[in-house]
């Protein structure tokens, strides 16, 4: 017979210690579930949101309500036939006198403008302005002249404000917009895991202030003194990139009391994803979805972009507007957040500070408070310095160099003459080769050996014919026409263009294959930089292999089905795309998993300088490697993101005939990367593990 306990008698000895620990393994495995899905979905949420915003607003830009100016007699009926040739993609206004169509370009008002003839003159002047944008001055020019030509007139085209000789691409501003938003938003991701008790209002607004400026006066120090992509207008270039800075960094800083750890991904996403489209700094925004030219009017990157170009390029005209957005954006997000603070202190007066996330941006320990603030310093100052060094420093100034192209003729000795004099008068410029074989240059510009070639005329064709590639690169093509455009102008010969490879109008700048390399590329390393931090229990070897396996499949096949189906960027090529891209994404992750073994969060420095900052300029996707410093053609050959890059780009457009190439690249960085692990794997110390509650094992 079993006797019932009375209800006041105590439980069994033991009883609570073991329901303790039950409670305790409970919490212990939600938390390590939380962090897998973690290391998993941000990665995901990152990669989809920059390929998504990227491919969606720059795939295939074409003119969208472009505004331009008309003044002069006959405006109205210019204006009119203007419209209906151009449809959408102009907005046409008729202004009164030839200085205020040029004073609303030079202001930026407008793209564009026409100033017709009176009496008998028949030419028209087309104003643009070239530091507005190189893009979009070209662009308007040509929709202008050939619109004065229909009413047979003569253009005479004039650029108001042209790109100086040391910022030929107008890229300085840019790039540097893009340092400056960089360095407002990073640094409050890292403290908020690694050191958020630097997030207090109080304490956080003066390390702010001068944490602007010493990132301006990085700005101003590369990009002028270093590069010399600037020149003058100090005391506003540090100006407007302190205030910049300040700016994001107060969003940044609200956006933290929100959203916690994912707030910067909402940064991400207005400062970068839709912000550097909607900046006009690298496209004109009359040339993307008509959502960017509303954002382009209170968006940080955009307004501090403007901002710079109006003192480098425009006199200061507009400076006012871009600079008041920045200031009045800070102190709105600096109220709101004294706001925020308020609410929470209300809500629960003992209420403790975030918890710590990352004990160290190193591997082991954490080191003492002052060596682990000048590591949290130091991170995006290396950033910001490597990115404006290196993107920067190959960009900024584009010209070919070297740049392969065939010269054809009908005898070889016609075609070693042509070559010689051709050399004399372009030293430096292209590196010519003789040919007598049309054929022969025809398969050499195909399968991207030259970057063209000029086939001089013969019996059969009384022209010069001009064979170009336009999948192969949309840079390189325009300057071998213009260049031998100009060749054949001087030997007074008619040109032909023949394009062997068009890009559809779906890719309509052949930028479509960069984006895609991106997004392998980043889902590549992104996936160990996060999984390093959030679930270092799946960073060994034989547990890592397998999922890094199953995320390269997911996220090629991820990234493809944002470029096809969501954007309409890509049409097929299913099964290649996806192969290669997980390759490329798997073999990144091991290279990855090298530094993150030995620098632990600080591997993403010399992962990211490697795979992007040099990467990008050596991919031949944003800008031929015949324009940029030569270190980049070599380059060009060993990185992964030049195999990624060029295995898209012979996918989509060339029948894959050089992926296998490509595919040994990213073998040998896998390869190599993996055994380099299994030596560090073998060699570190074991680190030490947290003592497990009794019963754990089980």
């Amino acid at each position: 017979m079993t006797v019932a306990p009375a209800e006041n008698e105590s439980p069994p000895q033991g009883a609570e210690p073991e329901t303790t620990d039950q409670a305790e393994l409970a919490r212990a495995k939600k938390e390590k579930i939380g962090r897998i899905v973690g290391m998993f979905l941000f990665p995901f949420l990152l990669v989809a949101m920059m390929i998504t915003g990227y491919l969606a607003a720059m795939h295939a830009p074409a003119p969208n309500n472009m505004p331009v100016a008309v003044a002069g007699p006959g405006a109205a009926e210019f204006a009119t036939a203007l419209e209906a040739d151009q449809g959408a993609a102009v907005e046409v206004r008729v202004v009164g006198s030839d200085d205020e169509a040029r004073e609303l370009v030079f202001e930026r008002e407008v793209t564009g403008a026409v100033s017709l003839p009176a009496g008998g003159d028949g030419t028209a002047a087309v104003y643009t302005a070239g530091a507005a944008g190189a893009s979009q001055a070209s662009n308007i020019g040509q929709v202008l002249s050939a619109q004065v030509i229909a009413d047979d007139l003569q253009p005479r085209t004039e650029d108001l404000a042209p790109l100086p000789a040391h910022d030929t691409a107008g890229l300085a501003a840019m790039f540097m917009t893009t340092a400056l938003m960089l360095a407002g938003y990073m640094p409050l991701s890292l403290m908020l895991s690694s050191a958020p008790e630097l997030l207090r209002f109080r304490r956080f607004l003066p390390l702010l202030a001068g944490w602007a400026a010493l990132i301006a006066g990085l700005v101003w120090t590369v990009a002028g003194p270093v590069l010399g992509a600037i020149e003058g207008h100090t005391a506003e270039v540090l100006g407007i990139s302190w205030l910049a800075v300040f700016a994001v960094g107060s969003v940044q800083l609200f956006l933290t009391r929100i959203f916690g750890p994912m707030a910067v991904l909402v940064g991400m996403l207005f400062l970068m994803v839709l912000g550097v489209p909607a900046s006009n700094l690298g496209m004109s925004v009359y040339t993307l979805p008509s959502l960017y030219p509303v954002l382009h009017g209170f968006l940080p990157a955009a307004a501090t972009g403007e901002a710079l170009r109006s003192v480098l390029f425009f006199g200061g005209h507009g400076l006012a507007g871009h600079l008041t957005v920045l200031a009045v954006g800070a102190v709105i997000a600096l109220l709101a957040t004294l706001a925020v603070d308020a609410i929470k202190r209300r809500r629960n007066p003992d209420a403790a500070p975030p918890a710590r996330t990352v004990e160290s941006l190193l591997p082991g320990p954490r080191p003492r408070t002052r060596v682990h603030y000048a590591l949290l310093a130091f991170f995006p100052l290396a950033m910001v310095g490597m990115m404006m060094t290196t993107m920067l420093g190959a960009m900024y100034q584009p010209a070919p160099e070297e740049m392969p192209v065939a010269v054809v003729a009908a005898t070889p000795e016609m075609a070693d003459q042509v070559v010689q004099g051709l050399d004399r008068n372009m030293a430096g410029l292209f590196d010519l080769r003789a040919l007598t074989d049309p054929g022969e240059a025809r398969e050499l510009v195909r399968d991207r050996t030259v970057s063209a070639a000029y086939v001089l005329p013969s019996a059969q064709s009384p022209h010069a014919t001009l064979i170009t590639n336009e999948a192969a690169g949309m840079s390189q093509q325009q300057v071998v026409q213009t260049v031998f455009g100009q060749v054949a102008a001087g030997q007074q010969l008619p040109l032909e263009t023949e394009n062997i490879a068009a890009l559809p109008d779906t890719d309509t700048m052949g930028s479509v294959s960069m984006y895609l390399a991106m997004g392998w590329i980043m889902a590549g390393f992104m996936i160990i930089i996060v999984g390093a931090t959030a679930a270092p229990m799946v960073m060994g070897l034989r547990t890592l292999l397998p999922i890094l396996a199953g995320w390269a499949v997911a996220m090629s096949a991820v990234v493809w089905v944002i470029a096809g189906p969501i954007v309409g960027a890509v049409h097929g090529h299913f099964l290649p795309l996806l192969g290669v891209g997980a390759v490329a994404i798997f073999s990144t992750a091991l290279f990855t998993t090298i530094f993150v073994r030995v620098l632990g969060m600080l591997a993403v420095l010399p992962v990211i300088a490697v795979l992007m900052f040099l990467g990008v300029p050596a991919s031949n996707g944003a800008l031929s490697i015949y324009m940029e410093p030569e270190i980049f053609r070599a380059l060009h050959d060993v990185l992964p993101m030049p195999a990624a890059v060029e295995s898209a780009r012979s996918i989509l457009y060339f029948d894959a005939d050089i992926v296998g190439t490509h595919l040994t690249t990213f073998a040998v960085w896998g390869v190599i990367s993996l055994l380099i692990v299994v030596v560090i794997d073998r060699f570190r110390p074991q680190r030490a593990t947290a003592a497990v509650p009794a019963g754990a094992e089980s």
